[in-house]
């Protein structure tokens, strides 16, 4: 299982046009993945393809989370989407 640490640089945190432009990226990927807080355990990750999980997650901005990936192409999969969650979606 591939894992990859991403600090959420968004303004407002993972709020709903974040969570759209994220869960739409990784929706389009041809393997699953989960995102978490940092520090919860794995069991509470949730599906990083739903808007609604990432918006209940409730990451706000220099919050730390962890995405989760197992699969052909997980670590690339897992590199594009961090630089999703480190770039200010709120400022674009």
């Amino acid at each position: 299982m591939s894992e990859r640490k991403a600090t959420i640089a968004s303004r407002v945190g993972l709020h709903a046009r974040p969570a759209s432009i994220f869960a739409a990226a990784v929706g389009e990927l041809p393997i699953e993945v989960t995102i978490g807080m940092e520090g919860a355990p794995v069991e509470d990750a949730m599906d990083a393809s739903s808007i609604l999980s990432l918006m209940s997650l409730g990451a706000a901005n220099g919050d730390v989370v962890v995405l989760r990936a197992e699969g052909e192409g997980a670590d690339e999969a897992l590199e594009a989407l961090v630089k999703i969650l480190e770039t200010d979606l709120d400022a674009e």
